[in-house]
C-alpha cells in the first residue's frame, strides 16, 4: 500500500518530462517518434532504450524492461516506489510538502545483505570523515590534504577521512554488534588464519568510493606515513558491491556537468578528479587504478558523445593514453574522442596545483584527435635516423590514416608526411589506396539504425498470431473508448493469455476512477515487472491511427474463436506424448481421431 496519496504520486510525475531524468543517466538521440539510446540495465552496442516522450515511457526491445518515470527511478536507483516519487520530486525540484515524504522508510530493492553493507561504508565514511576534521589523530592527514591543495570545501564535497594508526573502525561496529559476516564481507577488514577481523587500512588517508547512484561501495587508502613494505595506495578488495572493473570514480558527482554538454574527462587518479573538481572542472572522472574495461567504456558512451583522455604526461603516462584509445578503439564507439597531452611530464593534479585551473582549461581548448596522439606516440617511438626505420614509421603512419573517416582530414595529413620526409605526395597516395580499399571491404555492413528497432510490427511478425491479436486489441481497446464499449460488451469475453487477462481486469478498475487514459498514470497501478513489459510493449506498437471495423472484428475472431482451438490442439497433443510414454495404444488411438477433428476445425475457422 502507498504510504504517499495517489493524488500527489500524479502530480509529481505530471510535473515531470520524463526525458529530462532519463536523459540525466542515458544520452538519447531523436529517431522517429521516439527516443532512443544504449540501455542502462544492461550490455548492447546498438540503441534498442526507446524512450516516448508523448507517452511518458520507456522500453527495451532488447531486455523487455519498461513503465514510467518512477519505474526508470526504481531500476536504475534500487529504490521501492515511495522512495523513486520522492528523488523525482528531488530531482525536478518541485515544491511537494515534506509530510508527504514523511514516512517513505527506505526500503530499497536491494537485498537485506546489500543494504547492510551501504550502511556500513556510509557509517564508515562519517567516522574516517570525523577523525580528519574534527580530532587530533587527524591533524597530520589534514595538514597533507591542505599541502596537496585541497581547501576545507572540497574535503567535505567528496568526504575525505582519515584511517587512524589506532584500529578504531572494528571496536566501532562491535559496539553496535554489526553481525560478524557481514563486517567479513564488508572488505573494511582483513582476516586472520583465526578468523579474528582488524581494520584493513591503517594510517590513510581515505578516498570513499561510490557506485553512480552516490553510495559508498568501497575505499582507497593513501598511505600517509612513508613505509617501503606497504603499498603507497591500498584499494577495498572485490566484494558484492565492489567490483573495480565497473566503477568509474566521481561518475555520480560528474554526470550532472557531462548531461550539461560537458565532455566527460577521463583521469588515471583520483587527486586528478578532485583537482579539477576544486578548480571548477567538474565533469572529471577516473577508472580505478586499471587499464579502461568494456563496462566502464559502455557506461560512459551511455551519458556521452563527447570524451577527453587527461592521463599523465610522463612516459607511462603516454602508454595508458595508448592503452585507453585501443581499448575505445576495440569497443566500436561512436565517441568523439581526444586527448590531451600534460607538458614536462606532469600530471593534471601537479599542472592545476603549480598553473592553475584556467591554464589546464586552455589545454582542454587544444586537445587532439586520437590519431594526431597515435602518430606522434608511433614516432616517439622510431628510430628516424636510420632509412630503414624512416620506411617502418611511414608504413605505420599511413595503416593509421587509412582509418581517418574524413577525406580533408586523410589529404592534411598526408601533405604532413610528405614534407616531413620530402616524399612525392603521389607516392604516399597509392600507398594509402589498398590500405583504405582492404578497411572498406571490413566494414561494408551498414550498422543497424535505431528505426529498424522502433516499429513493434516487426516483432511481432515473429510472434504467434493469438498474442499479436491479443496485443492489437488491448492496444485500441486502452486508447479509443468505443473500442473499450464494444468488447466489454461482449457477454463471458477474456483474453486468451492471463497476462493480457490481469492488464484487461486492471484496466476496469482504472477507467472506474479516470475518464482518460494515461498510460504513465496506468503503470502506477501495475506492481509486476511482467505486466510493466508486456504493457509498455503493448504500447510501443507501431498501428495505424485510427482502428478499422475490420481490424478489430479479425482481433475478436482470433481470440474468441481460433485461440481455443488452438489450445485444445495443443493440449490433446501434450496428452498424446503421454499415452505414448506409458504406451497406452487404445488412449493414443482416441487421441488421434479427437486431434484429426480439431485440426479440421482449425481449417475451417481459418477459412472463413
Amino acid at each position: 500500500m502507498l504510504k504517499i496519496p495517489e493524488d500527489i504520486v500524479e502530480q509529481v510525475r505530471s510535473q515531470t518530462d520524463i526525458v529530462d531524468v532519463v536523459s540525466q543517466y542515458v544520452q538519447l538521440k531523436q529517431s522517429g517518434k521516439n527516443l532512443f539510446g544504449l540501455c542502462p540495465f544492461h550490455e548492447e552496442r546498438t540503441p534498442s532504450f526507446s524512450v516516448n516522450e508523448e507517452k511518458q515511457i520507456f522500453y527495451c526491445f532488447s531486455c523487455g524492461r519498461g513503465g514510467n518515470v518512477f519505474k526508470f527511478i526504481m531500476e536504475i536507483e534500487n529504490l521501492s516506489f515511495p522512495e523513486a516519487v520522492k528523488k523525482v520530486a528531488e530531482m525536478e525540484h518541485l515544491d511537494i510538502d515534506a509530510k508527504y515524504f514523511a514516512d517513505t522508510t527506505p526500503v530499497t530493492r536491494e537485498t537485506s545483505e546489500q543494504k547492510q553493507l551501504i550502511e556500513l561504508h556510509e557509517q564508515t565514511v562519517k567516522l574516517y570523515h570525523h577523525i580528519l576534521v574534527n580530532t587530533k589523530m587527524g591533524r597530520t592527514a589534514l595538514d597533507y590534504l591542505h599541502k596537496r591543495g585541497v581547501n576545507d570545501e572540497t574535503i567535505n564535497v567528496y568526504q575525505l577521512g582519515y584511517a587512524p594508526q589506532t584500529r578504531l573502525l572494528k571496536p566501532f561496529f562491535d559496539e553496535r554488534k554489526v553481525d560478524y559476516q557481514v563486517l567479513r564481507k564488508s572488505g573494511l577488514f582483513s582476516e586472520n588464519q583465526e578468523g579474528q577481523l582488524r581494520d584493513r587500512f591503517v594510517d590513510r588517508v581515505m578516498y570513499p568510493i561510490r557506485n553512480a547512484s552516490g553510495q559508498t561501495v568501497a575505499f582507497s587508502g593513501r598511505l600517509l606515513t612513508k613505509n617501503p613494505d606497504l603499498p603507497k595506495y591500498l584499494n577495498s578488495p572485490e566484494t558484492e558491491l565492489f567490483n573495480k572493473r565497473k566503477i568509474l570514480f566521481n561518475l555520480d558527482l560528474a554526470r550532472p556537468n557531462i548531461r550539461r554538454h560537458q565532455p566527460a574527462l577521463l583521469f588515471e587518479g583520483f587527486m586528478d578528479v578532485i583537482s579539477a573538481y576544486q578548480g571548477g572542472i567538474k565533469s572529471g572522472i577516473a577508472s580505478m587504478g586499471t587499464s579502461l574495461t568494456e563496462q566502464q567504456i559502455y557506461d560512459i558512451q551511455r551519458i556521452t558523445r563527447e570524451v577527453v583522455v587527461c592521463y599523465d604526461g610522463d612516459t607511462p603516462g603516454q602508454k595508458a593514453i595508448k592503452r585507453a584509445i585501443d581499448a575505445f578503439k576495440q569497443t566500436n564507439h561512436q565517441l568523439d574522442l581526444k586527448v590531451v597531452s600534460i607538458p614536462d611530464g606532469m600530471d593534471p593534479d601537479e599542472f592545476i596545483r603549480h598553473r592553475g585551473a584556467d591554464k589546464f582549461k586552455a589545454l582542454l581548448q587544444h586537445a587532439e584527435s586520437p590519431i594526431e596522439f597515435d602518430l606522434n606516440y608511433l614516432k616517439q617511438q622510431a628510430n628516424l635516423e636510420s632509412e630503414e626505420g624512416q620506411a617502418a614509421y611511414i608504413s605505420e603512419a599511413l595503416k593509421l590514416i587509412s582509418t581517418v573517416r574524413s577525406d580533408i582530414s586523410k589529404d592534411l595529413y598526408l601533405n604532413r608526411l610528405a614534407d616531413e620526409f620530402a616524399i612525392d605526395k603521389q607516392v604516399l597516395k597509392q600507398q594509402l589506396q589498398p590500405l583504405i580499399r582492404k578497411k572498406v571491404t571490413k566494414h561494408n555492413q551498414p550498422a543497424q539504425r535505431p528505426e529498424t528497432l522502433q516499429p513493434a510490427a516487426q516483432a511481432t511478425q515473429k510472434r504467434d498470431k493469438v498474442v499479436v491479436a491479443q496485443m492489437q486489441l488491448l492496444n485500441r481497446m486502452l486508447h479509443n473508448h468505443d473500442v473499450w464499449l464494444k468488447v466489454t460488451g461482449i457477454s463471458g469475453f477474456s483474453f486468451v493469455d492471463e497476462q493480457f487477462q490481469m492488464l484487461y481486469l486492471l484496466a476496469e478498475g482504472y477507467f472506474a476512477k479516470f475518464d482518460q487514459y494515461n498510460v504513465a498514470t496506468f503503470s502506477n497501478l501495475i506492481t509486476e515487472d511482467s505486466l510493466q513489459s508486456l504493457l509498455m510493449n503493448v504500447e510501443m506498437m507501431n498501428l495505424p491511427e485510427v482502428p478499422s471495423p475490420m481490424e478489430i472484428d479479425n482481433d475478436l475472431d482470433v481470440i474468441m474463436n481460433r485461440a481455443p482451438v488452438e489450445t485444445k490442439i495443443k493440449k490433446k497433443r501434450a496428452e498424446l506424448q503421454q499415452a505414448a510414454k506409458i504406451g497406452d495404444v487404445d488412449r493414443q488411438r482416441q487421441l488421434m481421431i479427437e486431434l484429426l477433428k480439431l485440426e479440421q476445425q482449425k481449417r475451417t475457422t481459418e477459412q472463413v
